[in-house]
């Protein structure tokens, strides 16, 4: 994409969520639910394809643009950002990698368009990220694979209209080997969901389990036409995500240093400005070191993604320093603000 064109959607986007998201975080913190208005504002603005492919609707970012917009989504709600973040990543990226070309028609387009909302039915209770522990099943039947098992914590579960779902396809397989990906719509017979989960945080995006018993979907379901292909979809999709989500806590952190600052130019103790005390003036320093830190690293990573270079570390480190990153910025937050933290 032309730089011009990237930096104007990045600044409509950090503009959109100055004026139109934050000041909406309380009521989706109270209602445990992203306001339909924000849903259809972000359709409108591309939000639900911006990493999808041009010719599919997408805006085609590559993985530098992707996470500089995140900087920008990740400085309100995480709830927000979960939307489309399953459009844009997991489940899209699974499609656009790996699909049919059928199947790159019959969903990315309206995925892109915000019609649709996918979901990576991935996790189980005893298989994480490592799906190693996978027990779902899919039985070839004829013309059809029938599904059974159950997964757990998954994301837009309840919104979604397609599930991108993780099964084995060889029940003799062990480890990583035999699992393949089937596209399953939403209400099909057999499938069901649990209630979306009671978190401590990120109310408004939310997790259910899904349940499979039975599910009958035709072969033409399997993602790319071919089974055993799901770990090696699986695994490119996260990597990609754990860039996105180390950006997003990067964007959090950054607006935290900007609240805790104001608040420390503005509020005084004994006539003083708080920003003049040196404890004060420590966290200030050590959270602004830590996120410009951050942004540092998820760029480099970002770039040697783009380049091919690096696809596995580089996301995988940048996630685990910014998630923990943003944890200590918003833990020396609370400290300056003191008992308005």
């Amino acid at each position: 994409m032309d730089q011009a064109d990237f930096e104007a959607i990045a600044s409509a986007v950090r503009e959109f969520v100055d004026r139109e998201v934050i000041p909406r975080e309380e009521e989706i913190e109270e209602n445990d639910a992203v306001p339909d208005f924000l849903r259809e504002e972000a359709a409108k603005m591309g939000l639900f394809g911006y990493a999808l492919p041009e010719r599919y609707g997408g805006l085609g970012f590559d993985m530098s643009e992707e996470v500089r917009l995140c900087f920008e989504v990740g400085r309100t709600s995480p709830a927000f950002r979960s939307l489309f973040g399953t459009n844009n990543g997991i489940a899209g990226q699974t499609i656009a990698n790996y699909g049919t070309e059928e199947q790159k028609q019959r969903y990315l387009s309206a995925f892109a368009a915000g019609e649709e909302i996918g979901c990576f039915a991935l996790t189980e209770a005893e298989a994480g990220s490592d799906p190693s522990g996978m027990r779902c099943r899919a039985r070839r039947d004829g013309d059809e694979y029938v599904i059974n098992g159950s997964k757990r914590f998954i994301t837009n579960a309840e919104l979604a209209t397609v599930f991108v779902l993780f099964a084995r396809t060889d029940p003799d397989a062990v480890g990583t080997k035999g699992i393949s990906a089937f596209l399953v719509d939403a209400g099909t017979p057999g499938l069901s969901l649990g209630p979306h989960d009671k978190k401590m945080g990120q109310q408004g995006a939310w997790t259910s389990e899904i349940y499979f018993d039975d599910v009958r979907v035709p072969a033409s379901a399997l993602i790319g036409g071919e089974e055993e292909g799901g770990f090696r979809a699986a695994m490119k999709s996260l990597a990609k995500g754990r860039l996105t989500i180390a950006a997003c806590c990067v964007g959090l952190a950054e607006r935290i240093v900007e609240e805790m600052t104001a608040y420390a130019v503005d509020n005084r103790q004994g006539g003083t400005p708080i920003g003049d005390f040196q404890l004060v003036q420590a966290l200030l320093a050590e959270s602004e070191t830590d996120a410009r830190a951050g942004r540092a690293l998820v760029l480099e990573s970002a770039r040697a993604y783009d380049a091919g270079t690096d696809l596995r570390q580089g996301p995988a480190v940048a996630k685990l320093y910014c998630a923990q990153m943003v944890n200590r910025v918003a833990d020396r937050g609370v400290q300056v603000l003191g008992g308005m933290g």
